[in-house]
């Protein structure tokens, strides 16, 4: 236990935690809040014809909708010469494949896109356990029109990421998530995206450290290298399930 950390009474922990709730309600409605403004962005017409390479050939961008009205893409860090996906992109996939069935259910499709040869995903998909689409943007624009790739070489005025300016972060791949609408006429609108800290509301991970009384113990906030492993890489450890 930390020298610092306050040791109270069980009435004396119930008042501060009846305060903390007054906060913790105000921030919901607060989330609530932006959710709503996120929603009221307007949307941009796609009018570029991507198309990927898949599991079974070409696909486009309209045939990942598979059937229904909205479209949600994790640009997953995976480069040409990659020979395993990035270690928090994988953190964060572990954790969609439990959303699955529930967004396929609820209009939603799910897609992941990444410039490494399309034998190169599925193989690591297989390794993962993972069911997910996964698409191979290599022939396509879609990951620099997003801005989550960039071209080789010396980037000297750095890169457009997170809407904005940024030095050279040194690797041609980075991570983001893009939303997108098709309607009943099969017109394409992208409507969000949100890279760095603003994919940690897909880390139901992070949710739950954040309760516990080490919160995300890492050494600087962000940093997954900390203690994120892919997760056939952590020690095999034996542990029992029971108390």
């Amino acid at each position: 236990m930390s020298p610092e950390q306050q040791v109270a009474s069980r009435e004396e922990w119930l008042e501060a935690r009846r305060a903390l709730l007054a906060e913790e309600k105000a921030w919901t409605r607060e989330r609530d809040r932006l959710a709503a403004k996120r929603r009221a962005l307007p949307w941009v017409s796609i009018t570029k014809d991507y198309v990927f390479q898949g599991e079974h050939g070409p696909v486009t961008l309209a045939e990942l909708f598979d059937g229904r009205s909205q479209l949600l893409i994790y640009h997953f860090m995976f480069g040409p010469g990659w020979e395993e996906g990035c270690t928090g992109c994988s953190f964060l996939a572990d954790q969609i494949e439990g959303a699955l069935m529930h967004l396929t259910h609820h209009d939603v499709s799910f897609a992941a896109v990444s410039r490494a040869p399309v034998a190169k995903l599925l193989a690591y998909r297989a390794r993962m356990g993972w069911r997910f689409p996964w698409v191979s943007a290599a022939d396509s624009d879609f990951n620099f029109d997003f801005h989550v790739s960039f071209p080789d070489g010396t980037r000297e005025g750095g890169v457009f990421y997170n809407f904005e300016q940024q030095p050279d972060p040194e690797i041609d791949e980075l991570s983001g998530t893009s939303a997108f609408f098709q309607d009943a006429d099969g017109s394409i609108f992208h409507s969000y995206s949100a890279f760095a800290r603003g994919d940690e509301t897909l880390l139901n991970a992070y949710g739950m450290l954040d309760m516990m009384p080490k919160g995300r113990n890492e050494t600087r906030r962000g940093n997954l290298m900390d203690w994120v492993r892919r997760h056939d890489r952590y020690p095999h450890e034996e542990r029992s399930t029971r108390g």
